[in-house]
């Protein structure tokens, strides 16, 4: 559980007392939307209190009763069923909703509309008094069931890259995806790509960084295991950032988190043109667009053919990335919180 002591030196009455709920604590995106945060909280005056969705009914409805006893709850991206938004409407003050994901559409059937995605996202849009979305794609979505929504990136820590240093001594070129098992299915999709960039340069070799991995005849593939003490010197030891996506309702939704590690790490990127990825690449200038196999191909031989290029653009992603510092971001978010839960 994640709690934090209000600073000394606030008035009582100034003090906010905040309960959030997540339906995993320990994943990657509550930790980069919400938990990366709760110092901000702090310094703000908001006191957080996060608790874990229980699986058992009255367990949920139990937590949810106590809504009453702080000033707001924040719901982080799971969607609610009737009876659970039903009653934590009823036991709330002020219900905010944050999340940085498609969570109305299937990731397996993004085009069907015979899902319960859709239903559950409506009931929990509507229920909530303000919505915090990772992208406009996202907040498009949810304004047409709740009036108030807010649009906040994910932010990450570009200070904790700038103290690294490349470790790798080889003169290989490293081609790097970052993610998880869940989207390892991304990467494969562009590995006919990945086989002839190998099959033309030996010297090539392909980083995944995840909890999952594939194999590659043509290339040798370096398999990290995924870790949050050394996934920023993993990426500061490659080259080139790969983040492909397929174009359908769910990955538009995407808030391409690994392309601003990619940037924060000094890597420039080749993307699939879809969503937030196209306006990373194109407002940045540090990367390339791929959208067909033939430029996905050409867009990888152009870097790894042009030392200047990768250069330029690692300056440029460096550059363009301190806007999404987590301090800024962290201090956006409380502020909002702040001023929402105390008007």
């Amino acid at each position: 559980m994640y709690t934090t002591i209000p600073s000394c030196f606030l008035n009582k009455s100034m003090i906010k007392k905040l309960l959030i709920v997540s339906n995993n604590p320990s994943r990657a995106s509550f930790r980069q939307r919400i938990g990366d945060y709760i110092p901000y909280l702090h310094e703000r005056g908001i006191q957080a209190e996060v608790q874990k969705l229980p699986m058992r009914l009255l367990q949920r409805w139990r937590l949810f009763r106590r809504a009453s006893l702080f000033d707001g709850v924040l719901i982080h991206k799971k969607c609610l069923n009737y009876m659970d938004s039903k009653i934590l409407r009823r036991s709330s003050r002020k219900i905010l909703y944050d999340f940085d994901d498609a969570v109305m559409y299937s990731p397996e059937r993004p085009e069907s509309k015979h899902t319960s995605h859709g239903r559950l996202f409506r009931r929990t849009a509507q229920m909530a008094d303000l919505v915090i979305a990772g992208n406009e794609y996202l907040a498009e979505h949810a304004g047409r069931f709740c009036p108030k929504v807010e649009i906040l990136p994910t932010g990450l820590d570009t200070q904790a890259f700038r103290t690294l240093q490349k470790t790798t001594r080889d003169e290989r070129i490293r081609l790097v995806w970052i993610g998880s098992k869940s989207t390892l299915k991304y990467l494969a999709e562009i590995r006919p790509v990945l086989e002839q960039i190998g099959k033309e340069n030996p010297e090539i070799t392909l980083r995944i960084i995840s909890d999952a991995f594939l194999d590659l005849r043509n290339m040798k593939v370096e398999k990290c295991v995924w870790s949050l003490d050394r996934q920023n010197q993993d990426l500061m030891d490659a080259d080139i950032g790969l983040a492909p996506l397929p174009d359908n309702r769910f990955s538009r939704g995407k808030c391409g988190f690994k392309i601003l590690q990619y940037f924060a790490a000094g890597l420039p990127a080749v993307a699939s043109g879809i969503g937030v990825n196209r306006g990373f690449i194109e407002n940045s200038q540090a990367g390339l667009i791929a959208n067909t196999p033939e430029q996905w191909l050409g867009a990888i031989k152009q870097l790894i053919q042009s030392e200047e290029s990768v250069r330029v653009m690692s300056r440029r992603g460096k550059e363009f990335v301190r806007q999404y510092d987590i301090q800024q971001i962290g201090r956006k978010f409380a502020d909002l919180l702040y001023a929402f839960i105390s008007s």
